[in-house]
């Protein structure tokens, strides 16, 4: 049995039914994830998230935090749209266009790292406990019923505040929120296969457990913790602009940020809406945009979500 065919399994009955009848699991995750018209929706607003962070420096009209126009804003009035600057500009005087797209890269950058650190550790907690057991798994997983127990906002506040504030400090701080949520999950999906027929089979032939667990029992699992890390980039993306509207965010000015773009536009409310109303539209867009893709990932890998 391969890992695919462990990790989603389809009844002949349930292959007939959904039109996937000779189908590999792969291809059929990936033809249900087709069909799935909020999977595409997610997708294209994902892609287009990433393009415009790696191609910020060419669809940026000006470098970011560039406040020589400063002298056009006064304490009444924000200079909107113009030629020269589309969205406008914002309170110090940079364009906003550019700081919005500078922002996308700063947000991918910390919530891809802060995420793949609290996979690694978490996957390596989730596999000491299911896949050694006994009183490891106990070990291991009452230090993650504690971490569980502290809302997992609250902890990346607290590790950002003792750390000194920057981008790096911030990854840690999210990254520690996330351990928990992938060790559990791994290891749940390593209990699931101790049962399965093909881990008894390989015992029988005196494989050792070190061998069973990383070369058989791990790719069989990881199927659920990739959908999850999907769904975690959302969650990511808006605890970033938390942690710099408290102010723990990078303090280098040159540094666009869209929660620090919320904290400067709060004393122009009344006067620039505007300000305020396009970075919570682009933390909103991209959260949706990676929840709707994971969602639609988790139905593509489990054949009894088909209709």
């Amino acid at each position: 049995m391969s890992a695919l065919d462990a990790l989603t399994p389809q009844t002949p009955a349930a292959a007939e039914v959904t039109g996937e009848a000779g189908l590999g699991p792969w291809h059929a995750a990936w033809r249900r994830l087709r069909r799935n018209p909020s999977g595409i929706v997610g997708a294209v607003l994902v892609l287009l998230f990433v393009l415009v962070a790696i191609a910020a420096p060419l669809l940026a009209p000006y470098r970011p935090a560039t406040a020589e126009w400063f002298g056009e804003v006064t304490p009444t009035q924000v200079p909107g749209p113009s030629e020269d600057h589309p969205l406008g500009l914002d309170s110090f005087g940079s364009d906003l266009l550019t700081q919005l797209i500078y922002g996308a890269r700063s947000s991918l950058v910390i919530g891809v790292v802060s995420t793949a650190i609290g996979l690694a550790a978490g996957a390596l907690l989730g596999v000491l406990a299911g896949g050694i057991g006994g009183w490891v798994d106990t070990l291991v997983m009452r230090v993650v019923d504690v971490l569980l127990s502290i809302p997992s906002l609250l902890l990346a506040v607290s590790i950002a505040a003792v750390l000194d504030r920057g981008s790096f400090s911030i990854m840690l701080a999210i990254s520690a929120a996330q351990v928990p949520i992938f060790a559990r999950l791994l290891r749940a999906s390593l209990l699931a296969q101790r049962g399965q027929d093909y881990v008894v089979a390989l015992k029988s032939l005196g494989l050792r457990q070190r061998r069973i667990v990383v070369g058989h029992m791990l790719p069989n699992s990881l199927g659920p913790v990739l959908v999850q890390a999907t769904l975690t980039l959302a969650t990511a993306v808006i605890e970033v602009a938390a942690l710099s509207f408290l102010g723990l965010g990078d303090p280098d000015p040159a540094v666009a940020e869209w929660g620090r773009m919320l904290v400067t536009a709060q004393a122009r409310l009344d006067q620039a809406p505007m300000l305020a109303i396009y970075p919570g539209l682009a933390i909103a867009v991209t959260a949706l945009g990676f929840t709707l893709l994971g969602e639609a990932l988790r139905e593509a890998l489990d054949p009894r979500s088909s209709r």
